[in-house]
C-alpha cells in the first residue's frame, strides 16, 4: 500500500473532524438565525448525510473483518472517527439549536412521556439525538482513557443511534436510503459475525489435528 493512499485517508480525517468543529461552533446559532429560511429538503439532505456516515462507520468495521486479507479496507477502520463524528455533529448541532432557541422547554420535555412516544416516530428521533450525544462527547483520547474499558462498551451504542436514525427517516421521511442502508449494514455485521463463529471453531480444530 502507498504513501499515498494513507496521505489522502489522513487528509480525508482531518477534513471530516474539521467540517465537524465549524458545524458545532456556527451551526445552531445559523439555524437559529435563519434556520427558517432553509427548505425542508435542505434539513433532509444534512439528515442524509448523516445517515451515510454513520452508515458507512457500521460497514467499515465488518467489511474489514470480513476482507480481512484486504490492507486497503482494513486502513479505512481509521476513518470510522472522522464520519462517525461527523454524523453526529450534524445532529447534534439541529440538538443545540433547539436547547439554546428563546425559552426552549426542550431539556424539560425530555422528562415527559411524549418525548419517549412514537408518536410521529418521536421516540427513535430522541434515541437518536441522546446517543449522538453521547457518542459525540466520548469520541476522544480523554474520554478513552477516564472510562477504561467502559469506553469500548459506551461505544456500543453506535448501532442504537445508527439504526433509530435510520427507522425515524424511513418512517418519517420515508427515506429508501435509510431502509437500503439498515439492510446493507445489517447482512455485513451478520457476516462478520458468521465469519468470527466459525474461524473460533475450525482453529481450536486445527490446532488439535
Amino acid at each position: 500500500m502507498n504513501k499515498r493512499f494513507f496521505k489522502t485517508i489522513a487528509l480525508l480525517q482531518q477534513s471530516l473532524l474539521g467540517i465537524s468543529i465549524v458545524l458545532l461552533a456556527a451551526g445552531p446559532v445559523a439555524l437559529l438565525i435563519w434556520g427558517d429560511l432553509l427548505p425542508f429538503s435542505a434539513m433532509g439532505i444534512l439528515y442524509t448525510i448523516s445517515l451515510a456516515s454513520v452508515a458507512l462507520v457500521m460497514s467499515i468495521r465488518p467489511l474489514a473483518d470480513i476482507a480481512s486479507d484486504v490492507p486497503q479496507i482494513r486502513a479505512l477502520v481509521i476513518l470510522r472517527k472522522g464520519f462517525g463524528v461527523l454524523s453526529a455533529s450534524i445532529i447534534v448541532t439541529f440538538l443545540l439549536a433547539k436547547i439554546i432557541e428563546p425559552q426552549s422547554a426542550y431539556i424539560a420535555s425530555i422528562l415527559t412521556p411524549a418525548y419517549w412516544s412514537l408518536d410521529r416516530y418521536a421516540l427513535f428521533a430522541h434515541l437518536g439525538d441522546i446517543t449522538g450525544l453521547i457518542l459525540l462527547i466520548t469520541s476522544n483520547t480523554f474520554s478513552k482513557r477516564v472510562l477504561g474499558p467502559w469506553w469500548k462498551r459506551v461505544q456500543k451504542l453506535a448501532y442504537v443511534y445508527f439504526y433509530a436514525g435510520a427507522l425515524y427517516e424511513m418512517l418519517a421521511l420515508q427515506s429508501t436510503f435509510a431502509m437500503v442502508a439498515m439492510g446493507v449494514v445489517t447482512v455485513l455485521v451478520l457476516i462478520a459475525w458468521v465469519k468470527k463463529r466459525f474461524e473460533k471453531v475450525i482453529v481450536p480444530t486445527s490446532a488439535n489435528a
